[in-house]
């Protein structure tokens, strides 16, 4: 679920971002408008993730360019969003501008909740608050971003607006599979491929595809969701300002998928950009294809195919479970193999193991290295159990969690991809701390 923070300048966007982030992403000083570019973040609450959109502050008349531009990249996180939080400033009342925003939001047709920020004390401004039921937006909620106050609240009205909309989703299960990658690698071009049709607007021009497309395509009676995302640019070379959006866009689309398809091109190589998208999908648990297009433009020797795919893997070597797939859009070469690997992964991203056969896993692992030690105290693995899966998740229940080093957890996870593959989807490891006497 994708969330924007909008409202007009310097009413605490970034301060509410930050806060229900938890951590300091946005530049937060006392000047409208420094907020100039949108910045995303992951959060959780209780059961729920979610994506969250800080936004520069809208000014629905303004002339100044700056102003208007931020505008413009405000509306395009309101057409992404899931759901708006509309921020207000209780302590300058209610405005003009606030009016414009409120007509701006009712068009978009979008769930909104209305927080008045900056209410230190809700009984002496309780009736400051209730000014703004004029904006016509429902209850508004009373919070203090600075102070954390009222957040609770807060999530739980975006909650309550935003699940009647995603509880219907659960029923399709068809596999869902994000297309991301920097522009121009061909990834409109392998869904039209796909489709055999143009689906998409397919240009020599970068970034033709400005917003994700879903594309339904059906293989031997089994129906596959695509979504093409635009392409994610360096941010030095955008120009246009509602690029600056299409990294939103990817994150929602990879939010969405079950797998997602890195689209490189062979003829320039694995670059560290690719590894920044890359890390999008690995950070978000989703199963992950690389996918080499043009490969039919690269002049070829008998090391040619070794030479690049040790590209990729020193380059996106924290993905070292992700499938490789070399193709050619133009020509179909090894196009339809795509569905076959697409089906492997979301296979291993829904693998159970039995308890049983993990803990016989994780004692053979403890013989074979020594689990690490500090001061004369060494790490005890008392019980493992897999917990959840898309992606698969085990919890390991241990003597002491400090020492439980990080390349250790590598080790047993190679231990277990070993005895059950896992390719194509990241696994995730939650430590947990119990006593001896607890596990008697």
């Amino acid at each position: 679920m994708v969330i924007a923070v909008v409202g007009r300048p310097n009413v605490g966007k970034s301060t509410l971002f930050n806060a229900l982030a938890g951590e300091n992403i946005s530049i937060v000083q006392d000047t409208p408008g420094v907020t100039r570019d949108r910045i995303y973040a992951t959060a959780t609450w209780l059961d729920h993730t979610f994506t969250l959109i800080d936004t520069g502050g809208i000014e629905p008349e303004s002339k100044d360019v700056l102003l208007s531009k931020m505008r413009a990249q405000a509306e395009i996180a309101i057409a992404t969003a899931d759901v708006i939080v509309f921020l207000t400033d209780c302590k300058q009342g209610l405005t003009d501008a606030d009016e414009g925003v409120a007509a701006l939001l009712r068009k978009s047709k979008k769930p909104v909740v209305l927080a008045v920020n900056k209410v230190d004390d809700f009984v002496k401004q309780k009736y400051d608050v209730y000014e703004f039921f004029n904006l016509g937006l429902g209850e508004p909620v009373a919070i203090s971003a600075i102070s954390k106050k009222g957040l609770g609240d807060l999530r739980e009205r975006v909650f309550e607006v935003a699940l009647p909309e995603t509880d219907e989703e659960p029923d399709d299960d068809r596999p869902r599979i994000a297309i991301i990658g920097k522009p121009n690698t061909g990834k409109s071009s392998l869904v039209n491929r796909l489709a055999n049709e143009e689906r998409a607007i397919v240009s020599d021009v970068a970034g033709t595809t400005r917003d994700a497309i879903d594309t339904v395509i059906t293989r031997e009676g089994k129906e596959y969701v695509f979504i093409d995302t635009a392409g994610l640019r360096r941010k030095s070379r955008v120009e246009e300002e509602i690029e600056r959006y299409s990294i939103i866009r990817a994150v929602a689309a990879v939010e969405r998928s079950d797998v997602v398809l890195l689209m490189l091109d062979a003829s320039l190589g694995v670059s560290e950009q690719d590894a920044k998208i890359a890390g999008i999908a690995h950070e978000r648990g989703k199963g992950i294809i690389i996918v080499v297009n043009k490969w039919d433009l690269v002049e070829k020797d008998d090391k040619t195919i070794y030479r690049f795919t040790e590209d990729i893997k020193k380059t996106l070597s924290f993905i070292p479970y992700a499938q490789l797939l070399f193709i050619s859009v133009k020509t179909g070469q090894r196009v339809e193999k795509l569905f076959s690997m697409i089906d492997t992964v979301i296979a291993n991203q829904n693998l159970r193991i039995a308890t049983g056969v993990l803990n016989e896993i994780i004692n053979d692992a403890t013989v074979l290295q020594q689990p690490p030690s500090d001061k004369g105290r060494r790490l005890k693995i008392f019980y493992a159990t897999e917990v959840s899966v898309k992606p698969p998740t085990f919890v390991l229940f241990v003597n002491d969690k400090e020492l439980m080093h990080f390349s250790y957890v590598r080790y047993l996870e190679n231990q277990i991809r070993q005895a059950f593959g896992f390719m194509g989807t990241p696994l995730k490891f939650i430590i947990r701390e119990r006593s001896e006497k607890e596990q008697r």
